[in-house]
């Protein structure tokens, strides 16, 4: 069993400060004529409420680090032991805007991750570098640095213990860690694991790994990331090795799951897995039910009428349900056709974006033509989304459109005409929100087509 504790925090052999994006940035060239040839870099996205971003070093991506997405992180890479001016630029609807520049000084022989940590709503978005010198000339062993990089958690104790190892202790703490603290270079044996964190002080876990397999001559960063998905616990992990990284997650994490009620001559409904657990009591038309939290695991999904549970108008749908994962059950179509879509939903949110998502769920439209606009006027507009067919077997979506906060008028019209079957009105979108609407029938059927309001509308 590995028992370490009380490891020293960051290891600051990284020289890192402000910089402007200015001509007079330091380039490639090292001021140093003593500095080696190389050294060696891995950068992690780890703001939870960051858009995707590109990396730069002197006005140049970085190993290709475009559109990098949260709790991604890359591989380990070399570079020239030199100063690099780098910058961080976040995707915007409106463009590319540089978030975050500093001078990176890249040390020979060193291994320094690069960590884009803190929140873009809260102005505390920064850029943590951690430095090390990996020594993988012993086999059968793993060399990692842990780091809190979580900003809605707490101080925590990061236990690290064998599989089977039930009750935890002083003795089981691998470091105590504040947001932004890490460990130095730890060398273990190569092996089984288990990572499990607690409140500092306390024995109650609020987040277990499970086995780990920590593979021999590996070089990790194991970061506890913000949580953004289902489930209590307030991380997950990110580990990041030599080719890239995985997100581990709370062993005992959930789906999460809710239902769309889109069929327009259809009753209440009640949704029922494996003829036994009601995971929804008496859904409406136009009815949005909350997410209810469920075990990961294939169900089979009878959707009846609330009134008289006999009366089945969904039978025996299969559905697979994944840890970790939101989804979105859409019945729709007609009572006699009826059909369950099930959707992937994105519940993390990015305060740089309002994120709009519509679904064409209304059997009377046919093919329509979609509208986004300022004013409403679509007189000489151009269709965000043209020819979006009704689709009775999988249906039609934009996806999450990223738009920059402020006020608009979603207008549907048959495809290729400017007849307006429905029009919002004003929306206000703010950003870091998530808006879902669903065009649908009329109630008892056919038009005028009308819209299920879901998220944050």
């Amino acid at each position: 069993m590995f028992k370490m504790k009380n490891v020293l925090a960051i290891s600051a052999v990284l020289l890192l400060t402000a910089c402007s994006s200015d001509n007079d940035s330091p380039g490639f060239e090292s001021t140093d004529p003593r500095v080696p040839e190389t050294s060696m870099l891995r950068v992690v996205h780890a703001s939870p409420d960051a858009p995707k971003v590109d990396i730069l070093a002197g006005g140049a991506i970085l190993n290709g680090l475009e559109n990098v997405d949260y709790q991604v992180a890359s591989g380990v890479f070399t570079v020239n032991a030199t100063v690099y001016p780098v910058t961080v630029n976040a995707k915007t609807p409106s463009g590319d805007v540089e978030v975050l520049s500093a001078s990176l000084t890249a040390n020979a022989d060193a291994l320094t991750s690069v960590i884009a940590v803190g929140s873009v709503a809260d102005n505390t978005l920064e850029i943590l570098a951690l430095a090390t010198m990996p020594d993988m000339s012993v086999s059968g062993t793993t060399q990692l640095q842990v780091v809190h990089a979580a900003p809605l958690a707490p101080t925590v104790d990061i236990h690290v213990t064998a599989p089977d190892v039930t009750t935890l202790s002083s003795a089981t703490v691998l470091a105590t860690a504040a947001y932004k603290d890490a460990t130095g270079l730890v060398s273990v044996a190569s092996g089984d694991y288990r990572i499990r964190i607690t409140p500092t002080g306390s024995d109650t876990v609020v987040f277990d790994s499970g086995t780990v397999a920590l593979a021999s001559e590996e070089m990790l960063l194991i970061a506890a990331t913000q949580n953004v998905g289902p489930g209590d616990s307030p991380v997950s992990l990110v580990v990041a090795g030599k080719t890239g990284a995985v997100t581990i997650l709370d062993v005992n994490t959930p789906a999460d799951l809710r239902v769309i009620h889109a069929v327009a001559d259809a009753p209440a409904v009640d949704v029922i897995a494996n003829n036994a657990l009601t995971l929804f009591d008496g859904a409406p038309f136009l009815g949005v039910t909350d997410y209810a939290s469920v075990a990961a695991d294939t169900y089979l999904v009878d959707v009846v009428a609330d009134a008289d549970n006999s009366v089945v108008v969904i039978d025996d749908a299969s559905v697979t349900l994944e840890a970790g994962k939101t989804y979105t059950a859409i019945a729709h179509n007609t009572l006699a056709d009826i059909g369950l879509d099930l959707v992937m939903d994105m519940p993390r949110r990015v305060a740089t974006e309002a994120q709009v998502r519509i679904f064409h769920a209304s059997p009377a439209a046919g093919s329509v033509d979609i509208y986004v606009t300022a004013d409403g006027v679509i007189t000489d507009a151009t269709p965000a989304f043209s020819g979006v067919p009704y689709s009775a077997g999988m249906l039609a979506e934009t996806g999450y459109v990223a738009l920059t906060a402020g006020d608009y008028h979603v207008t549907v019209t048959p495809t290729g005409t400017k007849d307006i079957a429905l029009e919002t009105g004003m929306l206000t979108l703010s950003a870091n929100m998530i808006y879902t609407a669903l065009a649908v029938d009329a109630i008892a059927g056919g038009g005028p087509v009308q819209l299920i309001l879901a998220d944050d509308f």
